[in-house]
């Protein structure tokens, strides 16, 4: 009997055991993956889908992240938690939000009106107003609370130090110096770690021979007492701080990153890209660098809890900025000299501490995350 004819779209349909519509990626999604006798779940399978289920088992290395997100949102949102300024005022008839104000006259694009000119905010009387939840500045001065302990009565929640300024505020605005400290100074030091380290692992050679010896030199001098000597010559200014942080730790990602390097420059999708006459510049930043670069991630976080401890350390040694700002080291300083103020040590202390305890957990999270031996 001849063969019958069917429609292509019944043979599709007879010959296709899923019916749902195929997906739009190479990324493929997979029902098998039973946990311990629990109902079948959906993972997607990309490398980075793997790497954020594989994070999500760590509840620690998870909560540690809201701590580094909280963090992040603090520094960001500093004037609005503590300031002397009301958030939003209304003063004979006007309304006024001094907080976005006083950013834009910092930023150079207005200026303040001459009634506001040097005046005490909490001394003037508002329609109506709302406050930050702490009403001081981290430099303003309470001379009638200077020294003082922690107390709800005084509004200092936290106390003051020995001139009177709110250790809460300055704790407030202190993460701001310390996270930029801590993200401007691992990205110098991961950008010339990286840059060296994918030179000397591609190109091997002479330029291997030379670049790691220059990162053996770099290595026998002392990172800090370096820092404290560049601190020394050009001032304490957050900015040689950073810098300085910066172009001492780069030697870890640098040997990082060319042994990553020289585990993938010899397969096979690097050798047809040599092929096929593509440029050096293109091979290493486009299909090299692109699968070594797992592991200088996981090393930033600890990048970054290094930089802070480093700034901590040279504010309280007062090696850091500049003495008209605050910082968790500078606060931390002043218990030096009064060894009654126990606050003065307890609570910057205690925020140091958490800081770096949740980017050293983030970072082992993310470094047990990309592990193939530990996924399930």
């Amino acid at each position: 009997m001849a063969d019958r004819k069917i429609p292509e779209q019944q043979f599709i349909d007879e010959n296709t055991v899923i019916n749902n519509p195929s997906p739009q990626s190479i990324a493929s999604v997979s029902d098998d993956i039973p946990q311990n006798g629990q109902p079948k779940r959906r993972v997607d399978q990309t490398y980075w889908s793997l790497v954020k289920h594989q994070y999500r088992k760590n509840k620690l290395a998870v909560a540690a992240l809201y701590v580094v997100f909280f963090l992040v949102l603090m520094a960001i949102f500093a004037d609005f938690l503590a300031n002397d300024k009301p958030i939003y005022c209304k003063y004979k008839g006007e309304s006024y939000f001094p907080v976005i104000k006083q950013y834009l006259v910092d930023l150079g694009f207005t200026k303040w009106e001459p009634q506001f000119l040097n005046v005490d905010w909490k001394t003037l009387e508002f329609e109506s107003e709302i406050w930050p939840p702490v009403k001081y500045s981290p430099t303003g001065v309470d001379l009638f609370n200077n020294a003082s302990p922690p107390s709800i009565e005084t509004g200092h929640y936290l106390g003051t130090d020995a001139i009177g300024r709110d250790v809460l505020a300055g704790l407030i605005h202190g993460s701001r110096v310390s996270l930029s400290v801590g993200f401007i100074a691992a990205g110098i030091a991961i950008f010339i770690g990286v840059l060296l380290g994918a030179l000397a692992g591609y190109y091997g050679g002479k330029i291997d021979l030379t670049i790691m010896r220059f990162v053996e030199i770099m290595q026998l001098f002392p990172a800090f007492f370096l820092i404290i000597t560049i601190v020394a010559l050009y001032g304490s200014s957050i900015w040689y701080i950073m810098i300085a942080i910066g172009l001492t730790s780069w030697t870890g990602n640098t040997k990082l990153v060319r042994g990553e390097i020289l585990k993938v420059r010899n397969m096979d999708y690097v050798q047809a890209a040599v092929s096929l006459g593509l440029s050096n510049f293109r091979i290493i930043f486009r299909h090299v660098l692109p699968n070594a670069i797992a592991p200088v991630l996981i090393a930033a976080s600890f990048e970054i809890a290094g930089a802070i401890l480093a700034e901590a350390g040279l504010s309280f040694l007062g090696f850091g900025v500049a003495a008209t700002k605050v910082t968790w080291g500078s606060v931390l300083s002043e218990a030096r000299g009064a060894t009654s103020s126990w606050w003065l040590a307890v609570f910057p202390g205690f925020m140091i501490f958490i800081t770096v305890v949740a980017y050293n957990l983030v970072g082992e999270g993310l470094r047990d995350a990309v592990d193939p031996r530990l996924r399930d």
